[in-house]
This record gives C-alpha cells, sequence and structure tokens, in this order.
C-alpha cells in the first residue's frame, strides 16, 4: 500500500473514532438534557444534535477528514512554493543563467528549494552536463533539457494536486449522507404523524430535529470541502503557470546562448 493510501485509511479510522467519541461523550453528555437520565428532552443544542442519530457520526467524520486534507493542502503547497517570492527567484535564475553561470543559477535552486526550484534545477543540471559536449547538436541539447524539465514536472504535478480529488468526493459524500439522514428523520416525523389519534409532540419533534441536523452538517462538510477543492486548484494553477514561464523563459535563453 502506497504511504497516501495508508495515510488516507489510517485518517478514516480516526476520523471515525472521533467522530463517535464526540457523538457519545460529548453531544450525549448528560448535562447536555433535562432529564439526564432517559436523555430524551435537550437543554441544549448539543443534545438535540445527539438526537439526530447516529448517522451524524459519519458527518462528523467527514467533516473531519475535509478539514485534516484542507490543512495538509495548505501546507504542501506553502512548502511548493519555496523558502522566498517566486518571482525574484525566477528573475535571479533568469539572470544569472544569462550570464553563462549555470552552477550559481542551480545554486538559487538549492536555496529557495520546492517544486518549482527542484523543476528548474533538473533542467539545469542536464544542462550543465550537456553544456560541453560537443557531439550534440543545439536543437539534441534543448531537447534534452526539456525532456528532464517534463520528466521532473511529471513527478513534482501530482504531489501538488494530492487529495484535491478526496476533497472533490467528498463535497458531494457529505451531503448525500446528510441527505440519507434528513430522509430517516422525515421517516421518523411521519411515523409519528401517523400514529392513532394525537400526534406525539415529542416523537414529531425528534425526527424533523434530527433531519435537520442531518442536514446541516451535511451541508457545513460539503461548504468546507467545496470551498477548500476551488481554492487549492486556483493555487495549484496558478504554480503550473508560473512553472511553465520559467520553464519557457529557461529553454529560449538556453536556444538563444547556443544559435
Amino acid at each position: 500500500m502506497k504511504k497516501s493510501g495508508l495515510f488516507s485509511a489510517i485518517l478514516i479510522i480516526v476520523a471515525l473514532i472521533v467522530a463517535a467519541l464526540i457523538f457519545y461523550f460529548w453531544f450525549g453528555n448528560p448535562a447536555n438534557f433535562k432529564d439526564p437520565e432517559t436523555m430524551n428532552t435537550p437543554a441544549n443544542l448539543l443534545g438535540a444534535a445527539r438526537k439526530g442519530g447516529e448517522i451524524l457520526i459519519f458527518l462528523i467524520a467527514v467533516s473531519i477528514i475535509v478539514i485534516t486534507y484542507t490543512i495538509e493542502r495548505a501546507l504542501s503547497l506553502s512548502k511548493a512554493k519555496g523558502k522566498g517570492a517566486i518571482e525574484p527567484f525566477l528573475k535571479n535564475i533568469q539572470t544569472t543563467l544569462r550570464d553563462g553561470n549555470v552552477e550559481e543559477a542551480i545554486a538559487l535552486c538549492d536555496k529557495q528549494k520546492g517544486s518549482i526550484a527542484n523543476i528548474l534545477r533538473q533542467g539545469l543540471e542536464r544542462y550543465q552536463i550537456l553544456a560541453g559536449e560537443k557531439d550534440m547538436s543545439s536543437d539534441e541539447k534543448l531537447l534534452e533539457v526539456r525532456n528532464a524539465i517534463d520528466e521532473a514536472m511529471g513527478l513534482e504535478l501530482p504531489l501538488l494536486n494530492k487529495n484535491l480529488a478526496a476533497l472533490a468526493t467528498l463535497a458531494s459524500v457529505s451531503v448525500l449522507i446528510g441527505l440519507l439522514g434528513t430522509v430517516v428523520g422525515m421517516i421518523k416525523a411521519f411515523q409519528a404523524l401517523a400514529t392513532a389519534g394525537t400526534p406525539n409532540a415529542a416523537e414529531l419533534s425528534a425526527g424533523i430535529s434530527e433531519a435537520l441536523f442531518n442536514t446541516a452538517f451535511g451541508l457545513f462538510g460539503a461548504i468546507i470541502a467545496t470551498i477548500s477543492y476551488n481554492f487549492f486548484l486556483t493555487k495549484v494553477g496558478n504554480i503550473t503557470y508560473m512553472i511553465d514561464e520559467a520553464t519557457y523563459n529557461i529553454l529560449a535563453i538556453i536556444a538563444l546562448k547556443h544559435k
């Protein structure tokens, strides 16, 4: 099993355990009910949430997973940019390369770190190796450098897009689980209405409360997941654009030097 798959499996298990603890011991605290022994009458929102049914455990778990992935993406994409600002770094690389100092350009990449620096470093190292090759034409050298950059991008881009598909999926799953809880709650409410004589107000309100709490938790998870997905997708797009611009400029400089 890959590390990412193992991480996701552990995260799901931990999220379910934490969600169950929250549901049974925090929401289900007797202090949250007017009748602590029977826990039929909620005294606050936490008690009302406890009456929302066990489906809330899965919705809480989804929210925990979404928040975890959001934090992971924020840290990873921040690391992908490197230690310093991107624009000055790219300008320094281009200036240094125009001056013919490839070693200094590689040193700048080592200092910057991050996905963009790693990709440029691969291309510069390949260029440094091929610069003294007299048996290769300029076009062949340029092609080799381009291939090195493409190989590096093939390794870095999946890391940038990691867990984005999971966030998009969780947004849909959260809504669907919330809808399931809503339907179950409404079934209970209509069962209370269908009883002979005057409907049981407590059972009716419990069913409606279960439906609404499941809807609320489902929407909460979906909103966080959707916002996170679109935000990080935009950030990845910006990083990818900067990588394309940087590699294009470097290849253009190399091509001019070997005309």
